[in-house]
């Protein structure tokens, strides 16, 4: 039995051993193939009385002999002396000993286990194959009973619905809330719970997070979450976080004097301290809950503990710029400048100037008294360097001399200036590939890429979607004094399988568009653009390669620019991109549109 305190799942870990295939195999019965005969095949087969693995010299898996095959070569008429024919040996499919059962397409015959070097190492018998059915039967069925004990424990009200806004489970915590005795699964979640939304989120897709609700005369602090399986919404989970708005209101006074306790205590040498706790919140601005989102943050505090140059790798529109700016608010140089430039807007012949300064008199117009450089003014801060992989490749030499010296020299000037500067830098090109091509210098490479930090497309963690739509929707509603719209049921799924070449940028795009364009409190398929609305079946699997990506990309962006009659600004702004990305893109496939 397990009581509110005795809870316990199975370890994620634990249970992945259980279920590799290392766990079940056994020792292979195996003949290497030497033309013997018929008769000294069936006698190798005797020994162990089971289906017998063929494999060559190497020890890699010819194929496998069952019993069925040497009765059918008997009644056939095959002799006992007649040489073996490799051609009665069945092809057998194999897997590796770090694979999973879950995986195996079972057929009742036994199948070769081999390691990394195709060799033969252990067997999967049919008796093994059932043993581990059963066991992950028994498992799963004991992991179910567990969630179900974890959730009847738990203190705050939870609800789950199906997509169709049926209850399929209702906690203890939440029927005592609204007095129900009786079992409500099966239950439209309406007929249950007072002025719910939650059968809306099962149907649209949009989490709602800290929503007032009047439930059973009380108002009520809750979240709604849609439940995603297979980019497909198949229901939604609501909780109830706080007793009341009361309780909540009592914690936030807490809170509060807590705080003012520690102001009037805290001494002049713990304000830095305090300011650099704060700015650590704003990792928990970079909305998300994907795995991919989630090792990128780790990755960023980690970086922030040192001084070490980051390079920080990803499709435009992804944040990096956001990344760099958290960067640096966790560092110790949080107290100094962010000083950010990108490398492909300032024209060649005046970039040094815009990094490094330049003195007076230095060129035609220089103005009187010279001009400090980015670098100068990032002093004591960091320097945020944007589309690094377009400087120019003299000015990738005096990069490098920055790097290394620590210091400036002004245009036009023979005086080095010290800097103590944090660098991060950012590129959606492929600056390995660069090097190769002799585009980029090696040794500046190896220099910036110190920490490496890769921020995924959007299409590649898409479990976040929902939730920054969410937000923006939110955000634009109150910045333009809207009401807030909801959205049928079609508009999430369309919106969460699109490929998004412009990523996040693109995305708050789109929820601005809506919340302004959009008359009425639903936004349906109609309101989509074309490019969302009509998307190939291949970009809302979501398992496309890159080439196909590429092949969607290439297309989006030529019917956008033939939709507005070549006109690159327009086109840019359409897709969610920048204009000189969409120059790029042209350039990669070859558009004259």
């Amino acid at each position: 039995m397990y009581g509110a305190n005795q809870i316990s799942l199975m370890n994620e870990d634990d249970l992945k051993s259980e279920l590799d295939v290392h766990h079940w195999m056994t020792t292979p019965h195996v003949l290497m193939f030497n033309h013997q005969s018929l008769k000294e095949v069936m006698e190798a087969m005797k020994r162990r009385n089971e289906e017998l693995i063929f494999i060559n010299e190497e020890h890699h898996v010819v194929g496998v002999l069952q019993h069925d095959r040497i009765f059918e070569l008997l009644l056939q008429g095959y002799r006992l002396d007649q040489p073996f024919d490799p051609s009665w040996i069945e092809v057998a499919k194999t897997v590796s000993t770090k694979d999973t059962i879950l995986a195996i397409d079972f057929k009742g015959v036994v199948i070769p286990v081999i390691d990394q070097e195709q060799k033969i190492v252990g067997a999967l018998k049919p008796s093994e194959l059932l043993k581990a059915q059963d066991f992950l039967i028994r498992s799963i069925q004991h992991n179910v009973n567990m969630i179900d004990v974890v959730l009847d424990n738990a203190y705050e009200g939870v609800t789950v619905v199906d997509q169709n806004g049926f209850i399929v489970k209702m906690n203890k915590a939440y029927r005592r809330f609204i007095g129900v005795t009786d079992d409500v699964v099966g239950r439209h979640v309406t007929d249950v719970i007072d002025n719910t939304q939650l059968h809306f989120t099962a149907k649209a897709g949009v989490p709602e997070r800290g929503k007032v609700q009047v439930i059973s005369g009380q108002k009520m602090i809750v979240h709604r979450i849609p439940i995603w399986q297979n980019n497909e919404l198949i229901g939604a989970i609501g909780m109830l976080i706080f007793e009341g708005v009361s309780e909540l209101y009592r914690i936030l006074e807490n809170a509060t004097a807590s705080s003012k306790r520690l102001e009037l205590n805290m001494k002049p040498e713990q304000e830095l301290t305090q300011v650099k706790d704060q700015s650590c919140v704003t990792f928990n601005q970079i909305l998300g809950i994907s795995e991919e989102i989630y090792a990128c943050k780790r990755l960023s505090k980690k970086a922030a503990r040192t001084n070490a140059t980051v390079l920080i790798t990803g499709e435009s529109g992804t944040g990096k710029e956001v990344f760099a700016k958290t960067i640096h608010l966790a560092s110790k140089k949080a107290n100094g400048p962010f000083i950010a430039i990108n490398c492909a807007a300032i024209p060649e012949h005046l970039l040094e100037a815009e990094l490094f300064g330049y003195e007076e008199g230095a060129f035609t117009g220089a103005k009187r008294g010279g001009s400090k450089g980015k670098f100068e003014r990032a002093h004591n801060g960091t320097i945020f360097l944007d589309e690094i992989g377009d400087m120019p490749k003299h000015m990738q030499t005096k990069m490098l001399r920055v790097l290394e010296e620590r210091e400036v020299v002004k245009v036009g000037g023979n005086r080095s200036i010290p800097i103590s500067v944090r660098i991060i830098a950012a590129t959606n090109q492929d600056l390995l590939e660069q090097v190769k091509n002799g585009e980029f210098r090696e040794d500046l490479y190896y220099r910036l890429n110190v920490i490496h930090l890769p921020v995924p497309p959007l299409r590649e963690r898409r479990e976040d979607i929902p939730v920054l739509f969410s937000h923006y929707l939110k955000k634009f509603t109150e910045e333009y004094h809207m009401e807030e719209k909801k959205m049928d049921q079609k508009v999430m799924e369309l919106i969460r399988s699109y490929a998004w070449p412009g990523n996040i940028r693109q995305l708050v795009n789109l929820a601005e568009q809506l919340i302004t364009l959009v008359e009425g409190e639903l936004i349906s398929v109609e309101h989509l653009p074309p490019l969302i609305r009509d998307q190939p079946v291949q970009a809302k699997e979501g398992h496309t390669l890159r080439s196909d990506r590429s092949e969607y990309e290439k297309e989006m962006i030529e019917r956008t620019l033939l939709e507005v009659s070549g006109n690159k600004t327009k086109a840019a702004n359409r897709l969610g991109i920048h204009r000189t990305t969409l120059y790029k893109k042209m350039k990669q496939y070859r558009l004259n549109v």
